[in-house]
């Protein structure tokens, strides 16, 4: 997501290795998280979140990283295909560009060195161009979050007690140089049906900062479109379009500063029906500020590190909603980086 989570924001480095610039880079996070949650900058004890129920290990094994893209099954591909009747392909992702919205510190910058970079060699004079990209690549822009994004800290900054995906710690997976367990290489390619709730419709404007999508909204919506519950298999992707999204490129900082989503209700509704992504036209997918002003991405955690559930931010349903499509196949292939949070990409849906 394109905001600091609460893992991130209350993980420190051990006293032997954190430095300066470590302290300035929690300390900025931290306070971020506090002006979107009151103003006040949130201390560590704070953001941390209490584990409950255990919720591992999942469903697959105690050995699995690869989560709900499990359930992407040869059997589950060849039921997609038959969805697609008109051929017509719609782009669901942003341009990734150095215009976007962005978190914080993030940073988007591109540069062509030479232009051309290299060449003219042989005879017939080749040149080429390379780029350099420097990037948090996994989130920024439309981005797919990995299991190992998200986690929860149980005791503070005991990283034996911060818990990921299928009860892997920080310990088991930590590295500077990417993450030991549960990285974007695990993540299987995904091509699934895909729903688009939209909630901008059901409300005829968009949606509110803070506005909740609750589960009633949800069911109303599906009436609206003429969509059964019984219809949702596991596997499937859901998604909601709550009109946040023509923000992107227009008005960048209220963008930003917090977002319509779906809460707890919706988000143990998406698990009870077994899907695989959850996703949204804003930058977080769940409701922020959060209802409960002592929570912090509370959603993120209930799905992506309890249950495996992947969630695909800042996507764009306006030609989707303008065609009133509501069932699609869902195409998303995580780019395979080794030990990445995340992954940028180019996804699409069919009809």
């Amino acid at each position: 997501m394109s905001k600091r989570t609460p893992s991130e924001a209350s993980t420190e480095l051990p006293a032997s290795i954190e430095g300066p610039a470590d302290a300035d880079r929690r300390s900025l996070l931290t306070g971020a998280l506090g002006a979107l949650f009151g103003g006040a900058a949130l201390s560590e004890t704070a953001i941390a979140q209490t584990p409950g129920k255990q919720w591992w290990p999942s469903r697959w094994g105690p050995g699995d990283q690869a989560g709900a893209s499990n359930w992407i099954t040869a059997e589950k591909v060849l039921d997609t295909i038959k969805l697609i009747k008109t051929g017509k392909v719609y782009e669901i992702g942003r341009v990734y560009e150095a215009s976007m919205p962005k978190f914080g510190q993030r940073a988007f910058t591109l540069r062509i060195p030479g232009t051309p970079t290299g060449g003219p060699l042989g005879t017939n004079g080749v040149i080429w161009n390379d780029e350099f990209l420097a990037t948090e690549i996994g989130q920024v822009g439309t981005q797919f979050d990995g299991l190992g994004h998200i986690g929860v800290a149980s005791k503070d900054s005991d990283r034996s007690e911060m818990r990921f995906y299928n009860g892997v710690t920080a310990v088991e997976m930590a590295d500077p140089y990417g993450l030991k367990k549960l990285g974007m290489e695990h993540v299987k390619p995904i091509l699934t049906r895909g729903w688009l709730f939209n909630i901008a419709a059901l409300r005829g404007r968009r949606m509110n900062l803070g506005e909740e999508v609750k589960l009633a909204d949800i069911r109303e919506a599906m009436q609206r479109q003429k969509i059964a519950e019984a219809d949702i298999k596991p596997g499937d992707a859901v998604f909601f379009h709550t009109g946040w999204g023509a923000l992107w490129g227009k008005d960048n900082e209220m963008f930003g500063k917090g977002a319509p989503g779906i809460g707890m209700e919706g988000a143990r509704w998406c698990v009870e029906r077994q899907v695989c992504v959850v996703g949204a036209d804003t930058w977080p997918v769940e409701v922020v500020p959060n209802p409960d002003s002592k929570q912090a991405f509370p959603v993120h955690q209930e799905l992506i590190a309890k249950n495996g559930i992947f969630i695909h931010e800042n996507l764009d349903f306006t030609e989707l909603a303008n065609d009133t499509v509501s069932s699609f196949a869902y195409m998303m292939m995580p780019l395979r980086i080794k030990g990445a949070t995340g992954s940028p990409g180019r996804p699409i849906a069919i009809v």
